[in-house]
């Protein structure tokens, strides 16, 4: 209970009464620090963080209770006590328009996200508008800062350098998973996280606390909404379409949220230089209900429940027919053409289900309970054959643009038969304490079950410049049982008002190498006494990330018990300045990382498929500077603008190669020493701007914008070449047109309707059609010349849209 003062009346000593109450907003929201006090005398209190309050007042006296809280009316009410009476009274305050459009708050509180190093808080609503093939909520990560996603079709994105594996996804604090077999972006469904769901978003590049769990490179920690009115939307599109509904119960204690998506990328896929039948259908659902179990109406929310589930079911299947890539130089061009007979299907099914049972023990003490659990089972069949022809190119003749010679005729064969059943428990206890106004205390424990059962069987063979050559043969049966247990403890102190820092610790224990890791971590900000909108950042800390599945099982299929976890120091140092243009807000953020790893397990990337070595026989490091400006480029729509520049290294133990004299006479042996990881992309450009009509802001458009500088890329199976070329660029351009059609100013057909607004759009997908590339095959001639032939992602496409709101 916060008290600020209570002085009563000497001659009302005699005869009091008690009242006590809470005050609340529109959305039965408490509201901490608002003001009651008793007009004419000096009898005042505040509210605690639960909107509560409780103070003595004059018996048999008319009395007046003046409630205030900034950017809501004053509210006046007259009562009368008698004596030794004890009641309770609750307040609901109004929004005040007139505080709302002039209050203008500057200070520390202002933006939380300047508290903590390498956190970007997003808009969900720029999330749905966002131009892109499906609507995937994570194509919005992509234009931030440090992070880079060079496939359209995949809801994959690397940050700083890491890989796909090395990101924490958090709904409502349960963590989610992603599927394990998935090979290249045509297979894969949507992101877990519906758009038409979340209230917030905050995602970290680096450097997080130590309450976040055990990976390298990122968090993204969403929180879903807690309607309090009912609401509804319908949107589809070329692509596909999806459906949410929310509400509450008339008393406020019950609320749910229901969405469901479904994704046809049959017209998208249709782009790609693979012409073949594509039958791509991704279908979830998902619902969240929020229980408030509490018995005190003056005390709601006390105790809460919430629970999450979730269904998706991936089918994906392709009967390619033919391909035509034509490469090479324009002095040389060439040409690869193939013919396929066979087909591919992809099915995964995945549960997730998760519930968090909240309970604040005191104004000060807060504790929750989560219990979550995924069901997930994968298959993996595929018979393709393909005959393939390389040629030469007639650039000058009278077949021009015709194959001309002939360098190599060959044909390969894949097959595979893998199935995968994971299915995970984890329990988790978390504790939030506050120790006063200016410390906070929060700790927990988490343990979690493992249980994988893999199936491979899968070979591939080259018939080619007149034999015969195994390319790989996989048949293992893999069960894996594990328990993995962890812990945090940190606490945050606010030095002064313009200081805070923020220290603790992390450990975890694997059963299935018995090793255990202690991660100590701290952030520090402070915001400038001269300048209030300055502020600078700067974090340190050891993190590690125990292996999950794929990472224990190597080129062969066998697991490695040995393997330890990989770790990582993040240094990070960054400022945040907060500045006007053109009468409007902007935020210049700029950060500078350093990472140290060991224990690194190497790996190799083809197309989004991670095929790990299964040793920690490497070290590695990553530097680079993020740079991002948002703000309202244009009234009343945010943009922003991120450049991102990374170099990542590794240096492998045992990956010598042959050296040779000048007169081709081998030498000896010599270390590579660093190489560039697979994700070593030293310029990565991200842009999202908004823009409407200046005297209608109902029509608008939508920019997305990213480039990102060539990946590295090898021949398989030659080390000495692995990671030694430069890929070319990343290029792509979305843009958006839209007209929102508003039905709710005329009541009368909104009721007839029951619409709300309707949104229509236009969008036209990789505006410039740009050839990127995702990855490449590798052909021999019938001299032995292997030549990298680029498979490229999909071009320009047209695409409609509409949501309608109910």
């Amino acid at each position: 209970m916060v008290w600020i003062s209570i002085l009563l009346p000497v001659g009302a000593l005699a005869q009091q009464a008690s009242l006590t109450g809470t005050i609340r907003n529109q959305q039965h929201e408490p509201l901490e620090m608002a003001t009651i006090a008793v007009e004419g005398s000096t009898i005042a209190t505040q509210t605690n963080a639960l909107g509560e309050f409780s103070f003595t007042l004059p018996a048999q006296q008319d009395v007046v209770l003046i409630v205030r809280y900034l950017g809501y009316k004053t509210q006046k009410q007259s009562l009368r006590f008698k004596q030794n009476e004890k009641r309770k009274i609750g307040f609901v305050l109004q929004p005040d328009p007139q505080q709302l459009q002039t209050v203008d708050v500057r200070g520390k509180n202002q933006d939380a996200s300047r508290e903590q190093v390498s956190v970007t808080k997003l808009d969900p609503r720029d999330v749905r508008q966002l131009p892109s093939a499906f609507g995937d909520f994570n194509k919005m990560l992509a234009t931030l800062p440090g992070v880079s996603s060079n496939n359209e079709l995949s809801s994959t994105y690397s940050v700083r350098g890491g890989n796909y594996d090395e990101n924490l996804v958090y709904v409502n604090n349960i963590e989610i998973y992603r599927p394990f077999l998935i090979s290249s972006a045509q297979q894969e469904g949507l992101s877990f996280v519906n758009p038409d769901l979340v209230a917030d978003i905050q995602f970290s590049s680096g450097g997080w606390q130590p309450k976040y769990g055990d990976k390298l490179s990122s968090v993204l920690n969403i929180q879903y909404k807690q309607p309090k009115t009912f609401a509804a939307s319908v949107s589809g599109g070329l692509t596909g379409g999806n459906i949410h509904v929310e509400s509450s119960s008339k008393n406020k204690k019950a609320s749910y949220l229901f969405g469901a998506r479904h994704k046809n990328g049959q017209y998208i896929l249709n782009g790609l230089q693979t012409e073949g039948k594509y039958n791509p259908i991704f279908t979830d659902a998902q619902g969240y209900i929020s229980l408030d179990l509490s018995k005190d109406s003056l005390n709601p929310g006390r105790t809460r429940l919430g629970v999450l589930a979730s269904y998706a079911k991936n089918d994906f299947q392709v009967e390619p027919e033919s391909q035509v890539t034509t490469f090479g130089t324009r002095q040389t061009p060439l040409r690869l053409l193939i013919g396929f007979d066979g087909q591919e299907q992809m099915a995964y099914t995945t549960y997730q289900a998760g519930i968090n049972l909240t309970h604040n023990f005191s104004t000060s003490y807060t504790s929750e309970f989560i219990l979550s659990g995924v069901h997930s089972r994968e298959r993996e069949f595929r018979d393709v054959e393909a005959g393939y022809r390389l040629c030469d190119v007639d650039m000058n003749g009278n077949n021009f643009g015709e194959c001309q010679q002939e360098r190599g005729v060959g044909s390969e064969f894949n097959h595979a038969r893998n199935t995968l059943l994971a299915r995970m428990l984890t329990a988790e206890l978390r504790n939030d304490l506050k120790l006063n106004q200016r410390s906070n205390l929060q700790f927990g424990a988490k343990v979690g079950s493992e249980n994988i059962k893999d199936a491979l069987q899968e070979y591939g063979f080259t018939d080619s410049a007149d034999y015969v050559s195994a390319d790989y043969y996989l048949n293992t049966s893999l069960d894996l049982n594990t328990l993995r247990y962890s812990g945090f403890a940190q606490h945050t102190y606010e030095l002064d008002s313009l200081k805070t820092i923020t220290y603790g610790i992390r450990a975890t224990y694997w059963d299935y190498n018995q090793e255990f890791n202690i991660s100590p971590r701290i952030q520090y900000s402070f915001i400038t006494r001269h300048n209030p909108n300055l502020s600078f950042k700067t974090a340190l800390g050891i993190y590690y990330q125990p292996p999950f599945y794929r990472e224990l099982r190597d080129f062969e299929g066998n697991l490695n018990p040995e393997i330890k976890a990989q770790r990582s120091v993040h240094a990070i140092v960054g400022s945040d300045y907060l500045f006007d243009a053109w009468g409007r807000n902007f935020k210049l953020t700029a950060e500078a990382y350093y990472k140290w790893m060991t224990n690194v397990i190497p790996y190799d990337l083809d197309n989004i498929r991670l095929r790990y070595y299964a040793k920690n026989n490497a070290k590695a490091y990553a530097a680079g500077f993020d740079v991002r400006v948002n703000g309202e480029f244009i009234p009343g729509a945010e943009s922003w603008l991120s450049l991102g520049v990374l170099t990542i290294k590794e240096n492998v133990e045992g990956d010598s190669v042959s050296t040779f004299n000048g007169q081709g006479e081998l030498t000896g042996r010599k270390e590579q020493g660093y190489i560039s990881r697979p994700t070593d992309q030293l310029l990565n450009i991200g842009v999202f701007f908004q823009d409407h009509l200046p005297d209608n802001p109902t029509v608008r458009m939508y920019l997305n914008l990213v480039y990102g500088s060539g990946l590295p890329f090898g021949p398989p199976k030659q080390p000495q070449y692995r990671n030694a070329f430069s890929g070319s660029s990343y290029k792509r351009v979305d843009i958006g047109f839209s007209k929102v059609i508003v039905v709710e100013s005329d009541v009368v057909q909104r009721k007839k309707l029951g619409l709300e607004s309707l949104w229509i759009g236009l969008e036209v997908l990789n505006l410039i059609d740009a050839n990127n590339r995702v990855s490449y095959n590798y052909i021999s001639d019938v001299n032995g010349v292997t030549y990298a032939v680029p498979n490229y992602l999909t071009g320009r496409r047209l695409n409609l849209r509409f949501v309608a709101k109910f």
